[in-house]
């Protein structure tokens, strides 16, 4: 027994020691592409003729009925079939945060047309959500229903109910996060389409002020929210959606909003659909970089916390972020990979914006250049490309070994344009969840929940925690990609 631990441990040693040196090469343009080919998979809808993930086929083509408002489009958020808005809405704002600062990366891959389709297929779908200034839908379909059939999107037969949020019921963290969302692409859009993203921006502003009007937790509005996607606060929301609508108008109001916040936020430990924090902090230290504001008093304290949560990262706070034996930064057990991919993204944007002012981060446990954040950054996606001690890529479709039994319903059932016989609630389970087969349709670009913190992995369909994909995971990994590509 302890000669196959030594071995064990001798193997982990040659991979740390191949696998830490140099970075593995791979194509970091092919994984672009089918980051935002995942997109496409996830649509909701009726598809267009340039639709170029083929085995979908249209659906939810009724979704708003019930409250005789149009709802149709959006996205599925993982491997349900449930439209949530709030997670819905992070997507959208983290896809145009990446598409903002690597647009011409981008465009230089011939990806930015397919970037700005992935937002426009959101933001679509959040307009029509804000049906008036106070008013937002924020779900359609609910977990608990959805979650007892396996059917593809196509042959749903669960309840499309629809929630939303308005003045004697808000949710502030709702309207503030769809708020970011659409200043943001309103952003990625000006020079594409100027007309649209005014139309955006114009209800960026109306839910902002919806959100900082009225506030509150949106799951004590729309209850069936609260088991799938609970939030914590919605404090982060409204700095997050100033700083969005500050970046979009540099309104000076935006801006006061910022500057008076009784909370910055703190040292945080993870940056995420329920935790934006980080996110306003950053896009204040650039504020703060470029010296559009002072860099003491509460804008410095944006600044500097910010950079706690980098230095944790890279391993030199006073609390960094745990590694796994193979080198993974690991937050939490439920899809880990979605914070890795968050945190990913802002060690690139924050390299970004030192390497414009030939600036430097002075961690505890000692100074940090920006060649360091994107080392870190880049060793990162390596090990979700297959660096790791698995030799597994976590982003379905990339690479030669990647997961076959993603928990994903309309992966894993056979496409309606082969089989059109529709699959039932319970079918769903006895013929396609139940069974061992790699499932029929390659989810690419979807990244999964990922290994646990010693780097195992279970690829299994009922292994939802580590084998479900969701739209929060890919979307700050299109940036890094772009600009690794």
């Amino acid at each position: 027994m302890a000669s196959s631990k030594v071995f064990g441990l001798l193997c982990l040693s040659m991979f740390l020691l191949t696998h830490n040196s140099v970075f593995a090469s791979f194509d970091y343009g092919d994984a672009l592409t089918k980051s935002l080919l995942y997109y496409e998979a996830q649509r909701s809808g009726k598809l267009p003729p340039n639709q170029r993930v083929q085995w979908r086929g249209d659906s939810g083509l009724k979704d708003g009925s019930d409250a005789g408002v149009d709802l149709v489009g959006g996205y599925y958020d993982a491997g349900d079939n449930v439209k949530f808005g709030f997670p819905m809405a992070f997507t959208i704002t983290m896809l145009s945060w990446s598409t903002i600062e690597f647009g011409s990366k981008l465009d230089a891959k011939s990806e930015l047309s397919n970037a700005l389709d992935a937002i426009k297929w959101g933001t679509d779908y959040l307009v029509k959500a804000h049906a008036a200034p106070n008013v937002l839908y924020g779900e359609i379909g609910d977990g608990d229903s959805d979650h007892e059939c396996w059917q593809r999107p196509e042959d749903m037969t669960t309840p499309r109910t629809t929630f939303k949020i308005d003045e004697q019921h808000p949710g502030a963290d709702l309207a503030g996060e769809t708020a970011a969302a659409l200043a943001a692409a309103s952003i990625a859009f000006k020079d594409k389409d100027s007309k649209y993203a005014s139309e955006l921006l114009t209800h960026a502003k109306e839910l902002f002020e919806f959100a900082r009007d009225h506030s509150g937790v949106y799951q004590n509005s729309i209850n069936v929210a609260g088991k799938f996607y609970s939030s914590s606060g919605y404090e982060d929301e409204l700095l997050w959606a100033a700083a969005w609508l500050h970046r979009a108008t540099d309104e000076k109001t935006y801006l006061d909003y910022l500057g008076q916040a009784g909370n910055t936020g703190g040292a945080r430990t993870v940056f995420s659909w329920d935790d934006k924090f980080i996110g306003a902090q950053v896009l204040v230290a650039k504020l703060v970089l470029e010296g559009k504001v002072e860099s003491s008093g509460t804008w410095s304290q944006y600044k500097s916390q910010a950079e706690q949560f980098i230095c944790s990262c890279i391993q030199k706070g006073n609390s960094n972020v745990k590694k796994t034996p193979g080198g993974l930064l690991w937050f939490l057990p439920w899809n880990n990979l979605q914070y890795t991919s968050t945190a990913v993204f802002v060690a690139t944007v924050y390299s970004e914006y030192l390497n414009a002012k030939h600036a430097a981060i002075q961690c505890p446990g000692g100074i940090v250049q920006p060649k360091d954040l994107a080392d870190l950054a880049q060793s990162q996606v390596d090990y979700i490309l297959g660096s790791n001690p698995s030799g597994m890529s976590f982003m379905v479709g990339f690479g030669t070994k990647y997961p076959t039994q993603v928990h994903h319903r309309a992966a894993s059932i056979v496409s309606i344009k082969k089989d059109a016989a529709p699959v039932s609630c319970k079918g769903g389970f006895d013929s396609w969840f139940n069974n061992n087969s790699p499932n029929p349709n390659v989810l690419d670009g979807a990244i999964v929940g990922g290994p646990d913190e010693n780097d195992a992995y279970t690829d299994s369909r009922s292994n939802y925690q580590m084998d479900e994909p969701a739209t929060v995971s890919t979307a700050p990994l299109v940036g890094v990609l772009a600009k690794l590509a």
